[in-house]
């Protein structure tokens, strides 16, 4: 059996760490411990920020893992790649708009947002986990190749 690739390990980890923090924090909230849920949540997005950095920083340095499993599932496998990509986006977009609107006290759009926000970043964090999975588990990841060496042909 090959040994886990180390970085995605490490990313995966951290936005999984982000989703139980969200819960926490969701939790938080419906028991009225503001300070708290205020806390949980930065928490949150310190964990997803951690996991950006890396997996930003591999993408860059190392690259991105091509899908290694069977052809015939190749076509599942991207299409729910580009609705977890979709949902990373929106789900990040809309946390960044809750933390935003929670510390400058616009409670009126933080209460109709941060619930919307915290479910995108659960299926997110979900969703990241089963990539994780059919790329480094269930499958031997394909070739990686850094976008550096992409671009300038290295």
């Amino acid at each position: 059996m090959a040994s886990l690739p180390i970085l995605p390990t490490i990313s995966t980890t951290f936005i999984v760490l982000s989703g139980i923090t969200v819960a926490i924090g969701w939790w938080q909230i419906k028991q009225r411990k503001i300070e708290a849920h205020k806390k949980s949540m930065f928490i949150a997005a310190i964990f997803a920020t951690i996991f950006f950095f890396i997996y930003a920083s591999r993408t860059v340095f190392i690259g991105n893992t091509a899908f290694g499993g069977p052809d015939e599932i190749k076509i599942y496998y991207t299409i729910f790649l580009i609705f977890h990509i979709s949902l990373s986006t929106i789900g990040a977009i809309l946390g960044g708009l809750s933390l935003y609107t929670g510390y400058k006290d616009k409670l009126s759009v933080h209460r109709k947002l941060g619930p919307i926000a915290s479910i995108v970043w659960f299926f997110t964090a979900i969703t990241g986990v089963v990539v994780y999975l059919l790329l480094y588990v269930f499958y031997q990841g394909g070739e990686t190749t850094s976008m550096i060496k992409a671009i300038l042909g290295f």
